[in-house]
């Protein structure tokens, strides 16, 4: 079994859930993406967000929120995505960068529209009551 090992912020507002969609790709996913050699999650997760959204994580408001494994979209099968997840708030305005062709906000009803293991976040946020 090959693994993938990415982080995700989770950033919901009014029942919605920030989510973007990468040039060629068919489906959206939570922001966010893979650790370089010697990074924290903290550090991993802040330069993704700012590479893809133009925005910039606040330190001190980074907490651990879930981890998710399901198999990984557009990969061979039995490849699995594990998805660690964080909540941060941020400063700055949401914005595409060059990476990604659309960023929006997605309800309960985006669902069918994402990755197996975006399904799952989604799940876990409605059952929670915040989708």
């Amino acid at each position: 079994m090959q693994l993938i090992d990415k982080l995700a912020w989770l950033r919901v507002e009014d029942g919605r859930i920030l989510g973007a969609r990468s040039y060629g790709k068919d489906v959206y996913y939570v922001p966010g993406g893979k650790r370089e050699a010697g990074e924290t999650d903290h550090q991993a997760l802040k330069r993704e967000i700012r590479e893809e959204l133009c925005i910039d994580l606040v330190d001190d408001t980074i907490e651990w929120a879930a981890v998710f494994e399901a198999p990984a979209h557009g990969h061979a099968e039995g490849t699995t995505v594990r998805i660690t997840c964080y909540r941060a708030d941020y400063t700055g305005s949401i914005a595409a960068s060059s990476e990604i062709e659309d960023v929006g906000w997605l309800d309960y009803s985006a669902r069918d529209g994402l990755s197996a293991g975006g399904r799952m976040i989604f799940d876990w946020l409605r059952a929670r009551g915040e989708l």
